[in-house]
């Protein structure tokens, strides 16, 4: 095989396998609301994480990545199935316990869910909670809806790194 097929050969893994990472592990994603603020920012670009939920699972206060109608939104996982969600005094209740909330959020108006979250369905809620369109607004998020989870925001570099 001559030496220029050869590297077209090469090249044409190397473009494949990015693709499949890109359709199947990891993608960059724009935050595009203010729905997150303080935490995360309108236009900062993060690493969505499309694997990880196929070998764990979705725990209380991830940073998720749903898809809804023809849009992406950034929401955090307050309510797992089965549970009930009480917001009193800006405090979070599952199931009737006071669950400490350690990340940065606007004052969260009273809220209370009079059924348990079905199976295979999460309550996910903005940081900026009088800003945003949750499930408050648009109900239970299905399993299927979530993409995946994201926490590390790559730029801004002002906004670098690991968020919680």
């Amino acid at each position: 095989m001559n030496d220029k097929i050869k590297e077209i050969i090469e090249f044409v893994i190397v473009i494949g396998v990015v693709l499949l990472i890109k359709q199947f592990i990891i993608t960059p994603i724009r935050v595009n609301q203010s729905s997150m603020n303080d935490t995360l920012h309108d236009k900062d670009i993060m690493i969505l994480d499309k694997i990880s939920y196929r070998f764990q699972k979705i725990k209380r206060f991830d940073i998720v990545v749903i898809k809804k109608e023809d849009e992406y939104l950034i929401k955090r996982v307050i309510g797992l199935p089965g549970e009930i969600i009480k917001y009193e005094d800006n405090k979070l209740y599952v199931d009737g316990k006071l669950i400490e909330e350690n990340f940065l959020h606007k004052n969260t108006k009273d809220y209370e869910l009079t059924q348990p979250i079905p199976s295979d369905y999460y309550f996910v809620i903005g940081d900026n909670r009088p800003n945003s369109l949750d499930s408050r607004v648009f109900g239970f998020v299905s399993r299927d809806e979530i993409i995946g989870k994201t926490n590390l925001v790559i730029y801004p570099f002002s906004h670098f790194g690991v968020k919680k």
